[in-house]
């Protein structure tokens, strides 16, 4: 689960946010016209979908994007669902694109057609529109301005075969070729005006619009004027003249950069086809050098040989690098062709620039609202647990096995808060007793602090436990003769009618920690930030360890696991194969088809039966990144 505390920086603009899982992956995509309003929905349940819970239980992690317009948000929104294929928007995508439009040039008299995906041909294409309303509205417009045929080739021909035009002649929003009221050199015309229309360049038709506009006021012909009034915003709403989707087809990658103090966030745009097509964030600590030489720097080594990164021909940057025409040189030798590199002033790149900045700026202020939170919980815990140093590196341990057969422990690590999936170490329990944890958490930590010469020591080893564990690992310590400090965590439970439960606060489950030589637990608060590091850093140890099992038990199968539990030899799997008839009836067999087994007793039957339902029962998620075993 991930770490909601910084909603609250989230902006209160529109964009795009994606929720992410395990190893990164996207889980969704999803459009707001205020980000933090819509973010804390999804936090308090509040959305109402039903497959929301089962959505939020597997985020991780939270990335967004700020854009211009919730129009904007939508066109992105839809590039990134494509990009990357996220499995909770499967209800959201139909494959199919947004509108768009298409004029066949070669065509005796071209018309205006509605589309859905672009044809490889000599077509001209327009798009993507958002709306269909809004597409319908700005044809109908357009053919008032632009008389251009619109009916089919069918159509087409059958008016020609009768002799006589259309009602949309009449309505003068065609000008008849089918009946030969057309001069094929005025439609090309009206087709070039057409292209020019849509390709964005409406200033000369706004023009003529408005002064259309004010004519109709100055004869007091009001209802005219508001037609024509209506014609320009409709033109106005549904020209896709705006950063996401643009109509420039020049392939650019766009690097804005943000800085406070020393901390740097630099963001890239990717630009194709005239649409934003992916992002990506950098983050920079302890930067001392100018804004210009961290671009420069960044630009050379972002497109460095071997990193497999396509130079487009045109980059735009927030700032001048220094030494510009050096880099400049050095991109254009990596393309083999020319490449231009400026910082707009002006118009739609100075927009998409602006645009890039405003993310970068968000990130690194989402960065450092997480790094301040991290601080904090450090603190809470050296404070609160009596520590000596801040635990800036810490170790879990976690034992694992199925009802005492398949016995694996795991270990993580996160430094500053952040896991590091490279450090993390599985193993397999050579000599201790399946079924004890202690003796297995005693085999683990003998072997850990063995190596800890090759592997130094963190500053808090923790082991997923109360005092029994602790007290294991304080001995280990000891015997070692090495200097960590120790601590346990465990859910606090409470009996109700003689049955333990985990007990809750505040909607919460409620954790104790446990110390060396002291007697009462440590308790913080359920919503402590402290508690919730440790929690998760807990919870990643325990993931890892059932993920180890489960691939240990895949690798085994049922048969030779059968094997592993106690009283179940030989003979008696014989008997359970041959009066069962296979692996697959004894798995699915109840207690009483077990118990009836030859030479099977009861206790056999339900050791069996148990160790059965625990296969079924579902693991943690997979820790991510790549491990060791020892």
């Amino acid at each position: 689960m991930a770490d909601w505390e910084n909603v609250e920086s989230l902006p209160k603009t529109p964009g795009v946010y994606l929720f992410k899982g395990a190893r990164g992956r996207v889980l969704y995509v999803g459009k707001a016209q205020n980000l933090r309003t819509r973010v804390r929905q999804y936090i308090a349940g509040g959305d109402g979908r039903p497959r929301i819970p089962a959505l939020m239980a597997r985020v991780e992690d939270l990335d967004v994007l700020v854009t211009s317009t919730v129009k904007d948000a939508l066109l992105l929104e839809n590039e990134l669902i494509k990009r990357h294929k996220p499995p909770f928007n499967v209800r959201l995508r139909d494959d199919k694109q947004y509108l768009g439009l298409r004029i066949d040039p070669g065509e005796e008299w071209p018309r205006v057609t509605p589309v859905r995906k672009r044809g490889r041909d000599r077509a001209w294409y327009f798009g993507p529109y958002t709306s269909s309303g809004a597409l319908k509205e700005v044809l109908s417009n357009l053919l008032r301005i632009f008389p251009l045929r619109s009916c089919s080739d069918a159509v087409f021909r059958d008016y020609r075969r009768r002799g006589r035009p259309c009602i949309e002649y009449e309505m003068k929003r065609c000008v008849a070729p089918c009946v030969g009221r057309a001069d094929p050199a005025r439609y090309r015309d009206l087709v070039e005006g057409t292209k020019l229309f849509l390709r964005g360049d409406v200033d000369r038709l706004v023009h003529d619009l408005e002064a259309r506009m004010r004519s109709a006021s100055e004869r007091e012909d009001f209802e005219e004027a508001a037609r024509y009034r209506n014609r320009i915003g409709a033109v106005r709403d549904t020209v896709e003249r705006q950063q996401i989707v643009g109509d420039s087809k020049t392939e650019r990658d766009i690097f804005a950069l943000a800085r406070e103090g020393f901390e740097v966030e630099v963001q890239v745009l990717h630009v194709r086809e005239g649409r934003v097509v992916a992002a990506e964030g950098y983050a920079f600590s302890k930067v001392q050098m100018a804004d210009g030489d961290v671009m420069g720097s960044f630009l050379g080594q972002y497109y460095a040989g071997g990193g497999g990164r396509e130079i487009p021909r045109e980059l735009l940057v927030s700032e001048g690098p220094d030494a510009a025409d050096g880099v400049v040189v050095g991109l254009c030798e990596r393309a083999g062709r020319k490449v231009t590199l400026r910082k707009p002033s002006r118009g739609a790149p100075k927009r998409l620039v602006e645009l890039a900045a405003a993310n970068a700026k968000l990130a690194l202020v989402r960065r450092l609202s997480e790094k301040h939170g991290v601080e904090t919980a450090l603190e809470e815990i050296r404070v609160r647990c009596g520590l000596a140093q801040t635990p800036r590196r810490i170790e879990c341990y976690d034992v694992s096995n199925l009802q005492g057969t398949l016995p694996v422990a795991s270990r993580v690590r996160f430094e500053d808060g952040v896991p590091k999936p490279q450090e993390y170490r599985r193993y397999k329990i050579r000599e201790a007793q399946g079924g004890d944890d202690y003796d297995c958490l005693r085999e683990v930590l003998r072997r850990r602090f063995a190596r800890a010469l090759e592997e130094p020591l963190p500053d808090l080893l923790m082991v997923d436990g109360g005092r029994g564990q602790v007290a294991v690992a304080e001995a280990m310590r000891a015997e070692s003769g090495t200097e960590v400090e120790v601590l346990g965590i465990a859910k606090e439970r409470e009996d109700r009618g003689g049955v333990p439960r985990v007990r809750r606060g505040g909607g919460l489950k409620a954790e104790r920690l446990f110390r060396p030589g002291r007697a009462n637990p440590v308790l913080l608060p359920p919503s402590s930030r402290g508690l919730l590091l440790l929690q998760r850093v807990r919870d990643e140890s325990h993931r890892f360890a059932i993920r180890y099992q489960r691939d240990l038990r895949s690798k085994q199968g049922l048969a030779s696991i059968l094997e592993e539990i106690p009283g179940i030899g030989p003979q008696k799997r014989k008997s359970l194969l041959r009066h069962l008839g296979s692996l697959r009836a004894v798995r699915a067999a109840p207690l009483e088809s077990l118990a009836a087994v030859p030479g099977v007793s009861q206790r056999d039957a339900r050791a069996i039966r148990g160790f059965l339902d625990a296969l079924r029962e579902p693991g943690g998620k997979p820790a991510g990144g790549a491990a060791g075993s020892d």
